[in-house]
């Protein structure tokens, strides 16, 4: 195991830790990551860990890994393709360490497991619906109303997106309406949450058959505010664990997503929170296996990850690094080696190893994108939990993530 140290030493007083992947399917960042978050929770204080989630899914893991059920079996019901990504292995066995770690504390000060994502529409909706009807009957108006307006589109929210292409009429009257309520009614703060989940999701699928960087935009603002509400719901002293793609976590001002408009959660968290209260950490490698999948949907394969590409980074760091390590880079006066632009590789849950350089590299000026960098040489595949593909959403930049 790497030591930590160093990176202890330069997260010092930060309210949020962001720890990236170079792809979703690679057990050497999800162990180390792991890793990484055991040493943040037990030794520094960390209020919660935040995931490229849907918040439905990851909160019946948060509802097991605070006392009230089976963290495994939360985890096998995951749904949505790709199911890998949480469903796997690694996930189960840090949840499992989360609950035994909650187990002795008390429930003020107990960890949460959360979800960021925009994703799951109907599912926040239902969420709502069963809360209203169960605690304010006299309220359901606005939910039917919204209900109602998605109901033709339940079996694939994709199909919503396109109707509003072709006829111009969408659910976007319905949603605020039910968004304003919810905020009035000073419901809990799961409630609240869906309800912004399911205003945002409108928003992002409207937005996805435009084409341009809106639709990613909207994603990655909407993972942003809900780190913003997790913070402010676990308190001032509150601090956050992140877990997502390096496309998201690495700043989007040091790739070429600026140049296409595009922002991030790495980027908005050091502009809303101070770059001294942010640490983002970037993850890769040169070469190994990788669970992902050849099409949208498909089932997942074990596929290889060929070595990177000459003169990429993951190129030029076997040359020079020990085969695990972890780099932590200076705030000031940084060597020419990480403020050029160089490629650096992202593999999304659909790969093409054979075409990869077509798609799979992002410039990058490293020691501006990253505080820090965890290089494993050679890594291994992710564990998952499913054998068989679920129901997934379009897939966004690069591939994926």
């Amino acid at each position: 195991m790497m030591s930590l140290m160093p990176l202890a030493e330069h997260i010092g007083k930060a309210r949020i830790v962001m720890l990236g992947e170079a792809s979703h399917g690679t057990h050497d960042y999800y162990a180390i990551r792991a890793q990484i978050t055991r040493m943040l929770i037990a030794e520094h204080g960390f209020s919660f860990v935040a995931v490229e989630g849907d918040w439905p899914d990851c909160d019946r893991v948060n509802q097991a890994v605070l006392g009230g059920g089976d963290t495994d079996a939360a985890l096998h019901a995951f749904a949505r393709w790709p199911t890998w990504m949480w469903a796997n292995s690694e996930v189960a066995a840090f949840c499992r360490w989360l609950r035994h770690w909650n187990e002795t504390r008390p429930r003020s000060a107990r960890v949460g497991f959360h979800g960021l994502d925009v994703y799951s529409l109907w599912e926040s909706l239902q969420v709502i619906t069963d809360y209203v009807r169960a605690h304010e009957p006299d309220s359901l108006d606005a939910v039917w109303d919204a209900y109602r307006c998605f109901e033709p589109y339940h079996e694939d929210p994709q199909e919503y997106a396109m109707s509003t292409r072709l006829v111009p009429r969408s659910c976007e009257t319905e949603v605020m309406r039910l968004l304003v309520q919810a905020r009035q009614r000073e419901t809990s703060f799961d409630v609240w949450q869906n309800a912004n989940v399911v205003a945002d999701a409108e928003r992002y699928y409207r937005a996805m058959v435009q084409g341009g960087p809106d639709s990613w935009n909207i994603r990655d603002t909407h993972m942003m505010e809900t780190i913003d509400r997790l913070l402010e719901h676990y308190g001032s002293k509150a601090k956050a664990v992140i877990w997502a793609h390096n496309t998201h976590v690495g700043d989007a001002g040091a790739t070429d997503m600026a140049a296409a408009g595009m922002v991030n959660i790495g980027q908005l968290a050091r502009e809303r929170y101070g770059r001294e209260n942010v640490v983002l950490v970037g993850f890769g490698s040169h070469r190994g296996t990788v669970i992902a999948a050849p099409r949208w949907g498909s089932p997942w394969q074990n596929m290889t990850v060929p070595p990177a590409q000459s003169g990429s980074l993951e190129d030029l760091l076997r040359f020079h690094l020990p085969a695990r390590t972890l780099m932590v880079f200076p705030r000031h006066g940084q060597p020419r080696w990480l403020t050029e632009t160089c490629r650096h590789r992202a593999i999304g849950v659909v790969y093409h190893p054979e075409s990869e350089g077509r798609s799979n590299y992002v410039p990058t000026r490293l020691g501006q994108r990253y505080d820090a960098f965890v290089w494993c040489e050679q890594t291994t595949s992710v564990h998952p939990l499913h054998t068989q593909p679920a129901h997934g959403e379009w897939e966004t930049y690069p591939s994926g993530v």
